[in-house]
Order: C-alpha cells, then structure tokens, then sequence
C-alpha cells in the first residue's frame, strides 16, 4: 500500500485504503463475487494507489503511470493494480465517459492484450437496470476505482475455473439473493467525511 499523504477536501488516504481493502475482504471475497481475487489478495499481490486527482485528465496521468509500472514488474510481486479516486468523477456519468479515455490509453501505451482496466464506481449502473437494481453492487465500490489486470492472469485463471462464463450470472442470484439491506449490512460503504454512506440507489448506465 502506498504511505499515508493528504488529498484534496480532507480525504485521508489511509481511510481510503481501510476502505477499499474492506470492501474486497467482505463483498469481493467474503460474497465470492470473484474466484481469483482471495489467491492475491493472501499472496499480497494486490497493489493500491489512492490518486489525488481532482480533474479526469489529472487521473489519466495516474493509470498512465501505474500501467507502466504494472507492466514492467513481474505477476509474482504485484498482480493487479487498484487505483482508487477518491476526489474524482463522483457523478458516474463523467466516470462513464472516463472509460473510453482509459481503453484509448491502452491502445497508445500499446498494451491492448497485455493489460486492461476493469472500472468501479460508488454509483455503478449497468445498462438496461434501474438505479436502484442491487445487481449494480457487483461492480460498486467506497470510492471510483479503477482495476489494472494483466491478461495472462486473466487467462490461467480462466484455465482452472471452468465455469468463468458463469460468474456474473451466480453473482446477481447472490446479490438478489442478498437484498438491498444485506449489501447495506456489509458495511462496505466510504468513511470519508465528504462522501455520503452508500446506497444501492444511483444515477447513470454503462455502456
């Protein structure tokens, strides 16, 4: 985990960081919504940046940043980057939008097939649900978060789990399965003081 430093409006990073980390040890894994994230998590393969990025392009230069440095380390020392924006795009609209310029920079950096970005938001909202669909915390988090994976990984870790297509199908009968107030019962929410405890309810689709 990166050392603790100030960010914008009073955010604390090691708030942030207790929070994502929360978050992946009680829904992530706790609710199993992914197979592959306990072997890294245990294995301290997970890296967490907390950016203090206020404006898109200010993050932008961040995932730059920590794309490289992904891709020029090796998978047994560091795995997977989370890069959490604490301070950036609370509207998930303006995240939504943020994607394309993220899949943009992967083609420059000429990573595509290498690396990708998997995105999360406080907000999340797949296309064709309504706000308040408790399907949407599958890919909700404390704070934006962007998901830095390498490909390879991806791969073997299809390679032993069979049933990969499966996931997100197991995962909104977990979560339905679960109900609004169960997801509120995790606790996984933002302790940030600027940032309002975390409903299912949300605005935006993904594309």
């Amino acid at each position: 985990m990166t050392e603790t430093s100030p960010l914008p409006n009073g955010i604390r990073e090691d708030v942030v960081l207790q929070d994502t980390v929360r978050w992946l040890e009680r829904a992530v894994i706790g609710l199993n919504l992914c197979p592959f994230a306990k072997g890294v998590h245990v294995k301290g393969q997970v890296h967490y940046v907390v950016s203090p990025a206020a404006e898109p392009q200010a993050l932008l230069g961040d995932l730059r940043r920590e794309l490289l440095a992904l891709n020029a380390i090796s998978a047994e020392e560091r795995d997977t980057t989370l890069l959490i924006a604490p301070a950036c795009m609370q509207d998930f609209l303006d995240f939504n939008d943020f994607t394309a310029l993220a899949d943009d920079l992967i083609e420059e950096l000429e990573l595509d097939g290498i690396l990708q970005v998997a995105f999360f938001h406080p907000q999340f909202q797949f296309a064709g649900t309504q706000a308040d669909d408790v399907s949407n915390c599958t890919n909700r988090t404390p704070y934006p978060t962007l998901h830095l994976l390498r490909e390879e990984s991806i791969d073997r870790a299809v390679a032993v789990f069979p049933e990969a297509d499966a996931i997100f199908e197991r995962n909104i009968e977990v979560l339905e399965g679960l109900g609004p107030q169960g997801w509120a019962d995790l606790d996984v929410g933002p302790r940030c003081p600027m940032h309002a405890q975390p409903s299912v309810n949300g605005q935006g689709e993904h594309a």
